[in-house]
């Protein structure tokens, strides 16, 4: 039986050596570098895309919460995944849709998994409004530049990069820095 495997990188090992122990040949693995909170990712597009193509039979994935963090999108992958008879197995969770029991697993875990990521958003929210009634500074630092002396280096024609080393900070930042001086000047008619 053909089967995919979508994982981050340091658990294909895992996953290569389930796919061995129950006689799956993989044809393809699916990574995806972005939040899993995302409907629309390279990889998750990639994997539906040929599972439509009937590449393979079987999806295994590291655990379910690497697919979807919303169950809403997670049951549309695992509908549209029956739909096209291609079986889930999760890992992590021993979990195969096959039957009827792995499907009602799946539902559930993927309600945990979603009630799991808002409560966790919830806690760093409150913990930041905390912080900000406390008068603790949020975030980065703002870069301290010495606009004048970045505006006078530039008219007086060094370029962008040394300018940026002059003043220890990136070519991004002097271009910023110009650009809000640029717009601040007074339009003349």
């Amino acid at each position: 039986m053909r089967a995919a495997a979508a994982c981050p990188r340091p658990r294909q090992r895992s996953l290569r050596a389930m796919a061995q122990q129950r006689g799956f040949q993989i044809v393809a693995e699916y990574t995806d570098r972005i939040s899993g909170t995302k409907a629309r990712r390279p990889g998750l597009d990639d994997l539906l895309r040929d599972a439509r193509r009937g590449r393979f039979q079987v999806v295994l994935v590291w655990a379910s919460d690497r697919i979807a963090r919303s169950v809403r999108h997670f049951l549309e992958v695992l509908d549209e995944l029956n739909r096209l008879n291609v079986e889930f197995v999760s890992f992590r969770e021993s979990i195969d849709t096959g039957g009827p029991l792995g499907r009602a697993v799946v539902i559930i875990i993927g309600a945990i998994a979603e009630l799991e990521r808002n409560l966790i958003i919830e806690r760093v929210r409150a913990g930041m409004r905390r912080a900000r009634l406390e008068g603790r500074h949020i975030g980065r630092r703002p870069i301290e530049v010495d606009r004048v002396a970045v505006l006078r280096d530039r008219n007086r024609g060094d370029s962008l990069i040394n300018i940026a080393k002059t003043h220890r900070v990136s070519r991004a930042t002097v271009s910023r820095l110009l650009k809000q001086a640029k717009d601040a000047e007074p339009v003349s008619i």
